[in-house]
């Protein structure tokens, strides 16, 4: 009875509606409120900055289902229409399945709450956040993650937080948090933090070619804010008598069992670890480790008593044996020094009939990547409730199952593909010429053919040799590196790990990739496990992570050193023209008549997109045939010219009319030839002068009639007098 009583007393606290507000450095509010919506979640707020709202609920299951044996979270990320006043698109116009920016949105939200439940913790949690009101200049996804961990703080659901996430932009040389949209466009630095009061969980960004020591300045700023955010949430955690959290017991541990299997497989494991076998000899050994052990387990005691050894054999003795081995003898499971980076070898052009190709292995990592070029009706559109437009520039990853060996079927995208393909995309797109500098839209397939140990800084690797074997200009080559880092936190011993491999990321206590060119990085994203990171093991890792980029780049280069001089055979070609606004309707013409006849005549195809800040029209005129590019590059080239006085041109008779014949000496313009133009001597009527509609002649432009823009012509200019 009086646990119920104490559950409705909580109830009743957490439904009270609370009100907290964080006041950002630069003095614009955040407010979170409580109590008012979603009553029936275990906890629910709304965040809310301007006029964009978010609100997020948590659920959690009573207990845990048997057998499982780790957190089963579920992080969901939604942007509804309706928030900006939009109708969705598509036919059944409703929302459906996350798109790509709500499931990186989602990731980030799980990677920073993910290490804070506690390891023994298996209830099925469920977390929703939904932008359910958007202005026009608020980025949600820096809320996001402080709207998640608000209601997990106005929970009872066990949970060593709070966190926040907060993005830190550098916009003319100074730090910004949580920046607007508008203020976007003018940053060199985008990075979104992850932490709790105290530790850094998670960082991901891109960057203009920064320096190591900017971004760890831009960590410690956005930190500072974080820790604001933590204290607010703790407040008003503790206003609603939410500090005590709900009691369970979802493991059962057998300390005696856990001491045989440490007895008996420690030092097998350990001999393994250090033979220096491949990733799947090593598996199996280990594996063959565990079975003989069961084998000594009594038949009817073997169902209760399994998931604890497996348990046991996982966390006491393949991660500890390992970390072991690395702190205390600076060896790796394949040999390498801390430092040292896997064999690494290139091949460019692999795919003949495709408009670049690449081949990047490094170890047991390989990559093979493709670049197709296409033109602007390619892009990729956008049309999200707060983004709309289109992406010249795409990256696409996939991992199929048998890049690590495994026997099962691949079943659409999954977010753990669209997250990798992320940070390469991110990586790459501020070194592919864009806009003006290249007309082409681009598109890099990275298909991973083997794993073991970062795959998404192959895909840079890859995608980077195979921009520059198609002869797109690329800006600068970009090279990435994975690093890790086992700590001891009673000895205070730590290892960097460069170029890690799976098992090293796994067991390991960081996740950190870093890209860039010679000159800076371009891209990182980090995933800490371990509390009390201290900014020196990070700088630490940011200079060996350097070192190893730059010898990664020295492989690349050996291979292919800059952009081709010339697109590859297969590549279609395209032809770029800049004309006036004013032209634009007239090239096109009424229905799409003009723009039609030049590409059945032509065969060329030909987009044309306006720039209303230069007022110009951008034509690309795309094909595989030099003589239909130059055929309709005439067209349009005659279609736009502006007559000017004194030249002469070839002219078609239009018209006869009693006081001369109207004479088109451009695509679409005509112009006077009078009756006294016409020749030297006088003729009365038009009959005398023999012209008729259809004959080509050639006049002179000799005057433009400054009022009504008329063009006057003349034919006896050119011929001389007798």
């Amino acid at each position: 009875m009086k646990n119920e009583t104490q559950e409705v007393k909580n109830n009743m606290t957490m439904y009270k509606e609370t009100k907290k507000v964080i006041t950002l450095c630069d003095g614009r509010e955040i407010i979170i409120e409580t109590g008012k919506l979603a009553k029936q979640a275990d906890g629910s707020v709304v965040v809310k900055q301007g006029d964009t709202m978010l609100l997020a609920t948590v659920v959690a299951a009573k207990d845990a289902k048997p057998d499982v044996d780790f957190m089963p979270l579920s992080v969901d990320y939604k942007e509804k229409y309706a928030a900006a006043g939009r109708y969705p698109g598509g036919f059944l116009k409703r929302e459906a399945r996350p798109n790509d920016s709500e499931i990186l949105v989602a990731r980030l939200i799980d990677r920073a709450l993910r290490p804070l439940f506690p390891a023994d913790y298996h209830a099925e949690v469920f977390v929703n956040v939904t932008l359910i009101s958007a202005d026009r200049e608020t980025q949600p996804d820096s809320l996001a993650g402080l709207a998640a961990s608000a209601a997990l703080a106005v929970s009872d659901i066990p949970f060593a937080g709070p966190i926040s996430e907060v993005r830190v932009a550098r916009i003319g040389g100074n730090l910004v948090v949580n920046p607007t949209f508008s203020q976007m466009k003018e940053a060199d630095l985008d990075i979104m933090i992850g932490a709790t009061y105290d530790n850094i969980l998670m960082v991901e960004g891109e960057f203009k070619e920064v320096s190591e020591n900017d971004m760890l300045e831009a960590i410690k700023f956005g930190h500072e804010e974080i820790k604001k955010q933590c204290q607010v949430q703790m407040e008003l955690s503790r206003e609603l008598g939410m500090e005590v959290k709900r009691t369970y017991c979802h493991e059962n541990n057998d300390e005696e069992l856990r001491q045989q299997v440490i007895a008996a497989t420690y030092d097998k494991v350990y001999e393994v670890a250090r033979s220096m076998s491949a990733k799947h000899e090593r598996s199996e050994k280990f594996d063959a480790i565990e079975q003989e052990f069961l084998a000594t387990i009594a038949e009817e005691e073997l169902a209760e008593k399994l998931p604890l050894v497996k348990r046991y054999f996982h966390d006491d003795v393949l991660k500890k044996a390992m970390r072991n081995m690395i702190l205390d003898e600076g060896i790796r499971l394949d040999g390498r020094r801390t430092d040292e980076i896997r064999p690494i070898w290139c091949e460019v052009g692999y795919l003949p009939a495709a408009h670049g190709s690449a081949v990047f292995t490094r170890g047991e990592t390989q990559s093979l990547t493709s670049v197709t070029l296409g033109t602007k009706m390619d892009e990729k559109q956008i049309d999200e409730v707060l983004v709309q437009g289109s992406e010249q520039f795409v990256l696409h990853y996939n991992f199929p199952p048998f890049s690590t060996g495994e026997a099962r079927p691949s079943r659409g995208t999954s977010r753990r593909e669209i997250g990798h393909g992320n940070l390469a995309y991110r990586a790459l797109k501020n070194m592919v010429p864009l806009g003006e500098d290249n007309p082409y839209a681009v598109r890099i397939v990275s298909d991973i053919l083997e794993s073991n140990g970062s795959s998404s800084m192959a895909t840079v690797c890859a995608g980077t040799l195979a921009l520059m074997d198609c002869g797109l200009k690329l800006k600068k080559p970009v090279s990435g590196i994975a690093m890790g880092l086992i700590t001891d936190t009673e000895t205070g011993k730590y290892a960097v790990l460069s170029d890690i491999l799976g098992d090293e990321d796994h067991l390991g206590d960081m996740d950190f990739k870093v890209t860039g060119t010679r000159d800076g990085i371009t891209a990182t994203q980090m995933d800490i496990k371990v509390d009390g990171l201290s900014y020196e093991v990070l700088a630490s890792a940011l200079e060996q992570a350097r070192q190893g980029r730059m010898h990664i780049m020295d492989k690349m280069m050996e291979t292919i050193s800059e952009p081709r001089a010339d697109f590859r055979p297969f590549v279609p070609r395209i032809v770029q023209m800049r004309i006036p606004a004013e032209f634009i309707g007239a090239v096109i013409g009424p229905g799409g008549k003009i723009i039609q006849d030049i590409q059945k005549t032509s065969g060329a195809t030909i987009t044309i997109t306006e720039d209303t800040e230069k007022q110009i029209g951008i034509v690309d005129i795309f094909s595989n045939d030099q003589q239909a590019l130059q055929i309709a590059e005439g067209r349009i080239k005659a279609i736009v010219a502006v007559p000017e006085v004194g030249e002469v041109y070839q002219g078609k008779v239009k018209t006869i009319v009693a006081f001369g014949a109207f004479v088109e000496i451009l695509p679409g313009k005509d112009a006077l030839l009078h009756i006294s133009e016409i020749d030297h001597k006088r003729f009365e009527t038009m009959e005398q002068t023999g012209l008729k509609e259809g004959d080509s002649i050639e006049v002179k432009l000799i005057g433009i009639d400054p009022k009504s823009g008329k063009l006057k012509l003349s034919r006896k200019a050119l011929i001389p007098k007798n």
